[in-house]
């Protein structure tokens, strides 16, 4: 681990089949949503085919995307749960196609059957809005030896999330809350390395939470883990904005690179090309040398 002032800064991400270098590059990972479900509040419905997630798919790589994150599930606000075998047939199929792709795959998903699966067929990381606290998901991941794992907040389930979130400091007791649950999978043999954390924006978080943690976000790196912003289209946007989910593109990518320069490693985005586009600028601007 390296250190800029007193936060703790990661080096690298071991996902699966690939390691992520931090001292190597300036640009955080960016990591393409791809959800293969029918009510997602942004594309719900427009990949839950098989055929159109993997033409999404590789419209995204053809873009440079790091990273494809693959749900069958949705976990907007007042969503609800889905069947283990209608997520598996979801996911199961897209994971096959993409296995050998160039990129990692990662599985969103709180079910561990569902990681067992999806790890088998070929993903590199899970992210868990759960944050592993399911059934049997701890010892799933556990069974993997070098898979990604993304561990998330979330106040209370995606049913009730939203009803009058409360905190007394939203950075602290989220930032704390992470580092237990990264304790806990450390006392269970995974490797440091092996974590990221996401602080959930939007779930049990109200405009005034969301926007703090964005502008406190380079305190959720002080324990060392490589952070995920995940502000993509998300109503605390159109809340700013007056803007409906699919015209959130220009805020997305404001947020995008907000959380970049306040030390963000993973970016979780609906709209590929042109994040990776305003975060190859911000780049540049940061390798420059005095003149």
């Amino acid at each position: 681990m390296s250190k800029q002032g007193n936060l703790e800064m990661p080096t690298t991400w071991r996902c699966g089949r690939f390691l992520f270098d931090f001292s190597e590059r300036k640009r955080p990972i960016v990591m393409g949503i791809l959800n293969a479900t029918s009510d997602s509040f942004s594309d719900g419905g427009k990949f839950r085919m098989a055929r159109d997630a993997i033409a999404q798919a590789e419209r995204m790589i053809a873009s440079g995307v790091d990273l494809i994150d693959i749900g069958g599930e949705s976990t907007r606000p007042g969503a609800e749960p889905v069947e283990l075998q209608e997520e598996l047939d979801r996911v199961l199929p897209i994971i096959e196609s993409l296995k050998d792709c160039g990129v990692p795959l990662s599985i969103d998903t709180y079910k561990s059957e569902t990681m067992r699966q999806a790890l088998h067929a070929g993903v590199d990381c899970v992210n868990d809005i759960w944050a592993l606290r399911q059934e049997a998901a701890l010892s799933a991941v556990a069974e993997s030896k070098d898979c990604g794992i993304v561990l998330m907040h979330m106040q209370r389930d995606p049913l009730t999330m939203q009803f009058n979130p409360e905190y007394q400091d939203v950075v602290a007791e989220v930032t704390n809350f992470l580092n237990e649950r990264a304790d806990l999978l450390i006392a269970n043999g995974i490797q440091h390395d092996r974590i990221a954390i996401d602080p959930g924006f939007g779930f049990g978080k109200s405009l005034v939470h969301n926007l703090a943690m964005l502008s406190r976000f380079e305190d959720f790196s002080q324990f060392g883990y490589p952070t995920l912003a995940g502000i993509s289209r998300k109503s605390m946007l159109g809340k700013v904005t007056g803007k409906d989910a699919n015209d959130r593109v220009a805020s997305s990518i404001a947020a995008a690179v907000m959380a970049a320069d306040r030390g963000a490693k993973i970016i979780r985005v609906h709209d590929v090309p042109e994040t990776i586009d305003a975060l190859k600028l911000w780049e540049a601007v940061q390798g420059q040398q005095p003149i």
